[in-house]
């Protein structure tokens, strides 16, 4: 479990710094921000939470329009440093990656890359993702300038992000939520085939801007749209799965696209992970169109209807659910001792209190 932001906006250093706050429930390990100033990426990252990680130095150092930042709770890999989010790539143009998720096929994908001269230098299974999509990427660069005896600067074209995304969908078996940035472009944004891992986007008038028809929007694409509202950003949507939405730089348009692909060997069911609902996600976020808080007050019932006969006493938890579960079973327990009592002076007998001596 981890937590992923992106952001358009100028300056983008700013929303991503209070976004990760946000989502610091996701991942309390280490934290880090990569932004894009004129084709120029600088990174921050390092173990700890976020206030610890960024200081004022840190920040101001962080310029440009277009961003992506992630809080880490080590599912794979180790707890080092070098490990924490966002990974870099410099070829083709140099692309950042922010990764929620995970890979089950990740030592397989690691030999493929050796075999393709691509070095992977740790064990974690995004920095084997950030390389499937730049290699595809790569791939696709090599075949539109072929012929060609010089390559000036460039962006990549729009179709050619989303062939990468569909080839990270074709290799990559797992879950993850993923926003990139591409310098010189952009933002990609995607969603694996079957929607395990959330990820939503919203988009706001700049500050000081807000009834200017002309004015351009403020992108955020984040783990939980409980992050985009609590930031002031209209909630669009959710990236669907098996989708990807492009954020170009220039222009500061929003685009989705469907990228599942078309050889698939079985057709994708969408399953998102439970535990985004019991415990993982903001209480008030919306996951794919539910809500997380009326989830888990509707869970805590329908538990405390099944286990009410075999658990005494109620389990003291947190989640919400569990406490909901509490309740219904404390106000059902006091039900049946008021009718034992009711009936004990029906017929007569004393009631002795508890901890009074025989």
């Amino acid at each position: 479990m981890c937590g992923i932001v992106a952001v358009l906006a100028d300056p983008a250093c700013g929303p991503i710094f209070e976004a990760l706050k946000t989502l610091q429930h996701r991942g309390q390990d280490a934290a880090g921000i990569v932004t894009d100033d004129n084709g120029r990426l600088s990174m921050r990252k390092d173990n700890g939470m976020v206030d610890a990680v960024f200081g004022k130095e840190h920040l101001a150092l962080l310029g440009g329009s277009a961003g992506i930042g992630h809080v880490r709770y080590p599912t794979a890999g180790t707890s080092s440093c070098a490990e924490a989010q966002p990974f870099y790539v410099n070829s083709p143009f140099g692309i950042a990656l922010a990764h929620n998720g995970n890979l089950v096929n990740t030592e397989a994908l690691s030999q493929e890359l050796r075999k393709e001269l691509r070095h992977i230098n740790t064990n974690s299974d995004s920095e084997v993702l950030l390389n499937i999509f730049a290699a595809a990427l790569a791939r696709s660069i090599r075949q539109r300038t072929k012929g060609q005896q010089e390559v000036s600067e460039m962006a990549p074209l729009p179709s050619e992000l989303l062939d990468a995304v569909r080839d990270v969908m074709r290799r990559c078996v797992g879950g993850y939520a993923v926003c990139m940035l591409v310098a010189g472009y952009g933002l990609v944004c995607f969603r694996d085939p079957n929607g395990i891992r959330p990820l939503s986007y919203g988009r706001r008038k700049p500050e000081g801007a807000e009834g200017a028809a002309d004015a351009p929007w403020e992108w955020m694409v984040a783990s939980e749209s409980g992050t985009l509202t609590a930031l002031g950003f209209e909630l669009v949507g959710d990236v669907n799965p098996g989708s990807a939405v492009l954020l170009p730089r220039a222009d500061r348009s929003c685009t989705s696209h469907d990228c599942l692909p078309a050889d698939l060997p079985v057709a994708p069911l969408h399953a998102p992970c439970v535990f985004e609902y019991v415990y993982f996600a903001r209480p008030d976020s919306v996951l794919d169109g539910v809500s997380v808080y009326r989830t888990r007050l509707r869970m805590g019932e329908k538990l405390a209807q099944n286990i009410l006969r075999h658990v005494r006493p109620p389990p003291r938890q947190t989640p919400l659910s569990a406490r909901v579960h509490a309740l219904h079973s404390h106000a059902c327990e006091l039900a049946r001792a008021h009718t034992r009592t009711r009936a004990r002076l029906e017929k007569g007998t004393r009631t002795r209190p508890r901890n009074q001596p025989r």
